[in-house]
């Protein structure tokens, strides 16, 4: 990319500010573990990318590296997403972790081939927080409102990407190319909090900030930091760079 234009993109996240407000109905959660080794998830990675970016679904693509070890190293992979994937198979009491796997509300499905996103499950109605998130510059800010009970809350950030493609040349999918959505290239789990008070959480972005399709989550969890209670995503249309007089 020239530097001028990195500059001018740069320039523009700088000066973004937007915020969105989440619904009093929290969305489906949808977390996809899935790894590029592995010569069985592409069709997980494509059915993900079906899934839209809307108010009632929020669909999450967590990249593990146990599959890494056949020669092919998944670029989206980081410890802490794979961290996240034991932490399910410890809550859920499973004998293994595996992928592709499918989490919908802190449930494993396993019939998600064919389920498209108006069959897949609501959460259960129950009280959920208020969520805001805003972004200024290239700082996220998430303010959660109090919930009465007094209960444990957690919460994680993620920062996704779309439409990001693989040429890949080892491994069980070698010369192969793979496309994904809703791609985890960040992940940062909040630590508890008490739901008697309300909570603001900031992040900032940094340079990511220029990245072409790059939405920020904020997912309040239970305690445990897996089970989503509320959620929301920011996609904030970065400002056209203004156009340069010729000769300039």
């Amino acid at each position: 990319m020239p530097l001028s234009l990195f500059t001018a993109l740069l320039t523009a996240a700088q000066a973004a500010s937007c915020h969105v407000q989440a619904p009093a109905s929290a969305p489906t959660v949808v977390e996809l573990y899935t790894s590029e080794g592995c010569s069985s998830c592409p069709p997980a990675d494509r059915w993900l990318s079906s899934l839209p970016f809307d108010e009632r679904t929020l669909a999450l693509g967590f990249h593990v590296n146990y599959w890494d070890h056949l020669g092919w190293k998944d670029r989206f992979v980081t410890e802490a997403t794979t961290q996240r994937q034991r932490q399910w198979k410890a809550l859920l009491g499973a004998p293994y972790v595996y992928a592709p796997q499918v989490v919908v509300n802190g449930i494993d499905e396993r019939s998600w081939r064919g389920l498209g996103a108006s069959r897949l499950p609501r959460p259960a109605s129950a009280a959920v927080p208020g969520l805001r998130l805003e972004r200024q510059g290239n700082t996220l800010r998430a303010e959660v409102s109090a919930l009465p009970g007094g209960r444990q809350l957690a919460g994680y950030w993620a920062v996704l990407s779309g439409q990001v493609r693989s040429d890949v040349t080892r491994g069980e999918n070698a010369g192969r190319t793979l496309i994904h959505d809703h791609v985890v290239r960040f992940y940062l789990p909040v630590a508890p909090w008490s739901s008697s008070e309300p909570r603001r959480q900031t992040l900032d972005l940094g340079q990511d900030a220029a990245v072409a399709n790059t939405r920020v989550v904020f997912v309040v969890t239970a305690e445990d930091g897996l089970r989503p209670l509320q959620a929301v995503s920011l996609l904030c249309p970065l400002p056209a760079p203004e156009p340069t007089s010729p000769g300039r």
